[in-house]
């Protein structure tokens, strides 16, 4: 019932976009307007509240409870299991947002702050840090946390309704409470990954036009969603230990290597300058950025960049978060949240320092005008950056290949998390359940680039992740009675186990 009704609702919505693309993006453009006006106060405090429940969870009394029996080793290394957070986690979105994002907040700064300017620059980076350091891995953190629990603690299924137990019992997780919640998991992921995806065709498309001149449009970029798509399903069949785990070894050797050149060639200690001084400013900041919104002004900067990219982590939490959980059995509640939260992060620091930085530093210091290149066209902000360094070509090259393979990445990790949460759970589902969501996703990312572009593509994930970050704050009290309980018991068999002792000392003294 799951995968059928989740089936027809997707359906349904790729014919209204394909029959009717012009009335679905006015429709949306009207829906996801209320939707920031009303609701982005809540969005800011539900992120908030994750990031800070995270940290309590890792660095509590409760960090020391393993995510499977006692026993559990790690199934995967720390290098596996890393790459694969961070490829599955953000890979499309770094790469084609590691320059654009700082070159625009540097043209057009929140806070009231003139554009074009040293501060602007500063507070380009300091926001970038924002929108991809610690708030987005804590919804990803707490997602996956609560399903690992819950799948390899307690034996059960690997579904978002399963998380529930504690508040709504087995008969709400096996009604129809529990049908809906999967159901509405399975919507916000295919909408949350086919924006990502659409993402990449524009991001692709723009690599392809800085090496060989090919036009960015809609047609070249449904004929790369389309290889892409014959790419990941090959992939997706492979299964997880064959193609996830090297596609995504590979990915992070290839960023890695990609971020070395650019660090090394470009202007090295001003990069590190602007990582030290970043970092600093970000966690001076992070409560003020963290609630702010502009209540007193006519501004749209909140809407358009935080909350969009509030509600993109949110729809891409169950997907993110259920594959999380997948890979990490065997860790303790503390390793979980400091290899999920933390390290991640501060990958993610590095990387925006590197690229960010030195298109900053071309903007300021060498005065090449970067950021309005970037400007008329978000997708050739990374490649008009390295065309200006040392062997550009290359380098274009390089990342051209690094975003199609974290496309295939993405979506091979998409569709094996949406054939678990549409087979009720299946640690391993069918080759056909995977190849029709597959299938699915591209088609719904090919619609929203021709419905609305980049605009379309940011209002689909604003318009599903409201309902779900409800879900997500209904894990967390749940997760927390379950470890209140657990805690309980654990302390009853320790006052058992001592007691115990006591009686065998003092009958040994006798």
């Amino acid at each position: 019932m799951v995968f059928w009704i989740s089936l027809i609702f997707i359906l349904l919505f790729v014919a209204w976009g394909a029959l009717m693309p012009g009335r679905m993006s006015d429709l949306s453009t009207i829906v996801y307007d209320y939707t920031i006006e009303k609701f982005g106060w809540f969005y800011l405090m539900a992120m908030f509240f994750f990031l800070i429940f995270a940290f309590i969870l890792a660095f509590g009394k409760y960090g020391g409870i393993k995510l499977g029996t006692d026993d559990d080793e790690p199934e995967y290394s720390l290098t596996a299991w890393f790459s694969m957070l961070f490829s599955t986690g953000m890979g499309i979105g770094l790469v084609f947002w590691g320059v654009a994002e700082p070159l625009s907040h540097y043209l057009t700064p929140p806070e009231g702050i003139p554009g074009g300017t040293p501060e602007a620059a500063r507070v380009a980076m300091r926001y970038s840090f924002f929108h991809w350091g610690l708030h987005p891995w804590a919804i990803y953190t707490i997602v996956g946390l609560a399903l690992a629990y819950h799948q390899f603690r307690k034996g059960r299924k690997g579904l978002i309704s399963s998380t529930f137990y504690p508040l709504i019992g087995e008969k709400g997780v096996n009604g129809p409470l529990g049908k809906g919640i999967d159901i509405l998991a399975i919507i916000a992921t295919a909408f949350g990954v086919a924006t990502s995806l659409g993402l990449g065709a524009l991001q692709i498309n723009g690599g392809l036009n800085a090496i060989f001149g090919l036009d960015n449009s809609a047609f070249n970029q449904m004929w790369i969603i389309a290889c892409v798509t014959v790419l990941f399903m090959v992939s997706t069949l492979s299964g997880l230990d064959r193609g996830i785990k090297i596609l995504s070894t590979t990915n992070l050797f290839m960023a890695f290597l990609l971020m070395i050149f650019v660090f090394l060639v470009g202007p090295t200690a001003f990069l590190m300058d602007t990582l030290t001084n970043t970092i600093g400013s970000y966690v001076q900041n992070i409560v003020q950025m963290s609630l702010r919104l502009m209540p007193f002004s006519e501004s749209n900067w909140i809407g358009n960049w935080t909350l969009f990219y509030w509600a993109w982590w949110i729809a891409w939490a169950p997907f993110v978060g259920t594959f999380i959980a997948r890979v990490s059995r065997g860790r303790t509640i503390k390793e979980y949240v400091s290899g999920v939260l933390i390290v991640p992060s501060l990958l993610g620091f590095v990387w925006f320092s590197v690229f960010g930085g030195t298109g900053l530093h071309m903007e300021l210091m060498k005065h090449i005008p970067v950021a309005e290149l970037a400007q008329k066209d978000v997708t050739s902000a990374l490649f008009v950056t390295l065309g200006h360094l040392p062997f550009g070509m290359i380098a274009s090259g390089l990342a051209t290949l690094l975003i199609i393979i974290f496309f295939v990445t993405s979506a091979d990790s998409a569709t094996f998390v949406l054939g678990m949460l549409s087979q009720n759970g299946n640690p391993n589902p069918s080759a056909s359940i995977k190849l029709t969501w597959g299938v699915l996703q591209s088609t719904i990312a090919v619609v929203l680039l021709l419905s609305g572009g980049l605009k379309g593509l940011q209002t689909a994930s604003i318009i599903t992740s409201l309902p779900f970050a409800l879900i997500i704050v209904g894990m967390c009290f749940a997760l927390l009675r379950c470890l209140k309980e657990e805690d309980k018991l654990h302390r009853v068999r320790e006052r058992k186990r001592r007691r115990k002792l006591d009686e065998l000392i003092d009958q040994h003294d006798v």
